[in-house]
């Protein structure tokens, strides 16, 4: 393992891989990066919310920036993760703004461009029918990603 992409969320699940996987990239000695992803209405709903905040206090918020604010949260949930290490480690932080569908697409293209070899993602037990309605992330990163995948079932 040379460079590990490690996909979050706000979950335990998600906190839980982190850790497992700083561990690893610790150990030895890879590069990490820390991925969180939201979706458009997700960003939509953001904007509406400090929409209502200045009208309330009659302030001004500028609007947010769509993949820093992904990336803001993954950094959030890195220094909360890994303040636990005993030592320091050393990661990097990035955020993607994505519908859900076509976030295993995404999650993959930014694994490429970054130049990971070994991706980390929570899977959700579903049965072969919701699989065939709702797709399967886990399974989608699984087939197409080429290098190692690491699955934590939620």
């Amino acid at each position: 393992m040379d460079h590990a992409l490690v996909v979050i969320d706000d979950t335990d699940a998600h906190r839980e891989l982190l850790a497992e996987a700083g561990q690893l990239a610790h150990d030895t000695g890879a590069k990490l990066t820390v991925l969180a992803w939201i979706t458009p209405d997700q960003v939509n709903e953001t904007a509406d919310n400090l929409e209502v905040i200045e009208q309330m206090e009659g302030t001004s918020y500028s609007e947010p920036d769509s993949s820093s604010t992904a990336e803001q949260f993954a950094q959030q949930i890195a220094e909360e993760v890994f303040d636990s290490f005993d030592e320091s480690l050393e990661y990097a932080t990035d955020g993607i703004v994505v519908e859900e569908s076509e976030r295993a697409d995404e999650v993959i293209a930014t694994a490429e461009d970054l130049g990971s070899d070994h991706l980390f993602v929570v899977g959700r037990r579903r049965s072969p029918t919701g699989k065939a309605l709702f797709g399967d992330f886990a399974q989608r990163i699984l087939l197409n990603f080429d290098g190692t995948v690491t699955i934590k079932m939620n």
